[in-house]
């Protein structure tokens, strides 16, 4: 009987911490999520609810009560660092993943200047306050090992806190969003180096050990970023016909990173660079890593960042801070922390020539905490290095209220300053064709599929041109199950299961098109699935348009080519989808006709074939919206680009002002407001002929026509010619050149001359696209 009560008493001590723990924790996020729900109608981001929950439960607020401090402490208080280790591991292998590294690695420099200027005032700061601090806090021991801590708690910059804030006041994807997620996590690197130091200060380690030690890091890390290519590779190819990864299947996937991970901890050093890399490092293409992304990126805004964010608040004790010198200590570190980043990270950006509006924020962000210096604190007293107790209390009541003070401003800022951060849209008229392209292609079908990814693939010129493609897969939800769609979001991320009816097999299609272009490429294509009525999809695509910032949104025309070549009319939702984002899209739109896959063919690298895209110009916004975009495609390499403008007969050669002496500089300055439409075509033009055709890139042709007949009769003409016709939409108002060019416009949302290319009187091999430049509703109704 006693033997019986031993074991469940032993028992007993072992479960009840661990039953324990999950009740807290439960706790802890159902108070996360109601100050969020709080503080979100303020504008007030996630983080910073979350972290006010933990500092209202711990030892601060709540925990003064006797049952509640029982609740939270005891037994289970040892058990919080290994979950917030575990946490720490799937966070920053989850900012791998959905970091954006072609652009890391692009703005490396960039982000490590200001890194390094703001870590290196920040290190000086420390130093010079390392004696006031180690005496007013009673501190005994090394003061080189204070001075290590002290430069970790004020050069850090939490980039869990950083990437979590962007997304949720959603700037993630503009370029001062992406260079402050990429510049704190150089400065997370250099605080983590810094920790290892700190870490291994005690054990008596030469410089073989050292030596060692990194070896074995390397070791460890290239052979699981070895495994994870592989595995995945392996994955991806297995039943091919699955949407998804299979739970047994994930678990493999995320336990090579595990046992990476808590193997370079057991050696004494950080994984926090190791898991970003591996994420990072991992193969974008594939079901692994769409449903790596799917799965993590619930279960951590859900449920691990509440609970890393709210255990970094529930640290912080301000009952520590019960005298003058106390608060003058905390004060300090909050002051010096401030003092150091803004004066670093606002001299780099006078170094980089960056604005000094977003020089302020990027500033304000760089003073984000609650990551790398809360882990230091806790080596330091476990190890040992840090002998004072009360040093460790200021020092993690500072880091928290520094977290606590700065959320709320930070969301003020980006409230505030929403001209840099909001959306802005720039015309392809007016921009450099070498710069980044954000390019956002829907499809109803895998049909247009291969079309579409041809396009993106030519869309981004010579290899040195960056770009930003996504794929929205648009699915109509029937009307009768209207109030099942949360359901089905809900399903489609949590259970991810192969029977979901939305989509079908249309998804397994497109997916394998998607993976195989981006195996041959290395160009990584973002998917995104919206189901909704087709009342409402527009304002889904429009809206995520803006949120990932891009400059064109490509829809495919409602008609679909058939066997015998003729177009075949689809859903008429797809039509009306196409004309309200026409409408209400605060970017450059497109619609493509597709006539078969010949621009499909276009991205694959066994062919070695030329094709050939005529870019219609008869003048107007939209045409010269279209003349910007076929710049991009004039540059790559198996592209030939010919302009064609058409012209009125009564109007000769001498008349067309093409002034080869212009600079490019001087075309950007040339259109005002108040110049007439043919002068503003006659400047871009001089701009692509000075650019493109004395350099041999593109032709340049000159067609004149009496009227619209005669204009079709050209078109018929060069029918054959040509892989893709690219036009503007072109206005309402007549035009000698397009009226009558066909009995009847079926589809005024093409164009005149879009519409005619479209009609089944027009024998076309190849496909069409119309290009919108963008403008206002009450501009588009005028005209």
């Amino acid at each position: 009987m006693d033997d019986g009560s031993d074991c469940f008493g032993r028992s007993g001590e072992f479960f009840n911490p661990v039953l324990t723990m999950g009740a807290q924790v439960s706790c802890l996020l159902v108070i996360s999520h109601f100050f969020q729900l709080l503080l979100k109608p303020l504008g007030q981001p996630a983080p910073l609810a979350q972290i006010l929950a933990g500092f209202v439960l711990g030892p601060s607020c709540l925990s003064h009560i006797d049952s509640v401090r029982t609740f939270f402490f005891y037994n289970s208080a040892e058990y919080y660092e290994t979950m917030a280790l575990y946490a720490r591991i799937i966070i920053m292998y989850l900012i791998g993943l959905e970091i954006d590294f072609p652009y890391l690695r692009r703005n490396l420099r960039v982000a490590t200047v200001i890194a390094c200027g703001s870590s290196f005032i920040c290190t000086i700061f420390a130093i010079a306050v390392t004696s006031f601090i180690y005496e007013e806090t009673g501190a005994q021991g090394s003061t080189v090992m204070m001075t290590l801590t002290l430069a970790i708690i004020l050069c850090n910059t939490a980039s869990p806190f950083v990437t979590c804030l962007a997304h949720d006041l959603k700037f993630a994807n503009s370029d001062l969003g992406r260079l402050a997620i990429s510049s704190s996590l150089v400065a997370d690197t250099y605080a983590v180096f810094l920790l290892i130091i700190l870490s291994t200060s005690k054990r008596d380690f030469g410089f073989s050990d050292w030596l060692v030690r990194g070896i074995l890091y390397l070791i460890i890390v290239i052979t699981a970023i070895f495994l994870n290519i592989n595995l995945a590779d392996w994955l991806n190819r297995r039943q091919r016909n699955q949407k998804y990864l299979k739970n047994t299947e994930l678990f493999a996937l995320i336990a090579v990173l595990f046992v990476a991970a808590t193997s370079l901890e057991t050696m004494g050093i950080s994984s926090i660079f190791a898991c970003f890399i591996l994420g990072a490092l991992f193969p974008r293409g594939g079901k692994a890593a769409r449903t790596l992304l799917i799965k993590l990126s619930y279960s951590v805004h859900n449920f691990v960042l509440p609970f890393y964010f709210g255990y970094s608040g529930f640290r912080a004790d301000l009952t520590h801070i019960n005298s003058f010198r106390y608060f003058a200590v905390v004060a300090i570190i909050i002051l010096l922390s401030i003092g150091g980043k803004v004066t670093g990270t606002l001299a780099a950006c006078f170094h980089l020539k960056i604005p000094m509006n977003e020089g302020v924020l990027l500033a304000f962000l760089m003073n984000l905490k609650g990551h790398v210096d809360l882990l230091a604190l806790t080596i330091g007293v476990e190890d040992k290095v840090l002998s004072s107790q009360l040093f460790c209390n200021l020092m993690t009541a500072a880091v928290v209220i520094n977290s606590l003070i700065w959320g709320p401003l930070i969301a003020y800022t980006v409230k505030r300053e929403g001209d840099i951060l909001g959306y802005k849209h720039i015309d392809f008229e007016k921009q450099c064709p070498e710069s980044e392209l954000k390019l956002l292609a829907c499809v109803h079908s895998p049909r247009p599929v291969a079309t579409m990814i041809g396009l993106i693939a030519t869309c981004k010129g010579p290899d040195s041109v960056a770009i930003s493609p996504y794929l929205m897969h648009l699915i109509e939800l029937p009307e009768k199950n209207k109030t099942k769609n949360l359901l089905y979001h809900q399903k489609a991320e949590d259970e991810l299961s192969d029977d979901d009816n939305y989509g079908g097999n249309d998804v397994v299609e497109i997916n394998e098109t998607v993976d195989i272009f981006c195996s041959e490429t290395a160009v990584m294509i973002r998917q995104a699935k919206v189901v909704a009525p087709y009342a409402t999809m527009f304002a889904d695509v429009c809206e995520f348009a803006e949120d990932v910032r891009a400059s064109i949104i490509i829809l495919p025309f409602h008609k679909h080519q058939r066997i015998d070549g003729k177009l075949e009319s689809g859903k008429e939702g797809i039509r009306i989808t196409n004309q309200k984002v026409l409408l209400h899209a605060k970017c450059t739109v497109a619609i493509l006709i597709d006539r078969g896959l010949t621009a499909g063919s276009m991205h694959t690298s066994t062919s070695g074939s030329l094709h050939h895209i005529a870019m219609l110009f008869f003048g107007g916004q939209d045409d010269r919206e279209a003349l910007g975009f076929s710049k991009r495609l004039g540059m790559h390499h198996r592209i030939s680009l010919t302009v064609i403008r058409f012209l009125h007969k009564s109007v000769t050669t001498e008349h067309v002002e093409i002034d080869v002496d212009h600079k490019e500089e001087d075309v950007l300055m040339a259109i005002p407001s108040h110049e007439s439409e043919a002068d503003a075509d006659n400047t871009v033009l001089t701009d692509f002929f000075n650019r493109f055709v004395t350099s041999g890139q593109a032709g340049y042709v000159m067609k004149h026509v009496e009227n619209g007949e005669e204009t079709a009769t050209a078109l018929r003409d060069m029918a054959d010619m040509y892989t893709m016709f690219i036009v503007g939409k072109g206005s309402r108002c007549n035009s000698t050149l397009t009226t009558g060019i066909s009995d009847w416009e079926e589809c005024p949302e093409l164009g005149r001359v879009g519409d005619f290319l479209a009609s089944p009187d027009f024998e076309l091999c190849g496909s069409v696209l119309v290009v919108q430049q963008h403008r206002s509703a009450s501009a588009d109704e005028d005209q």
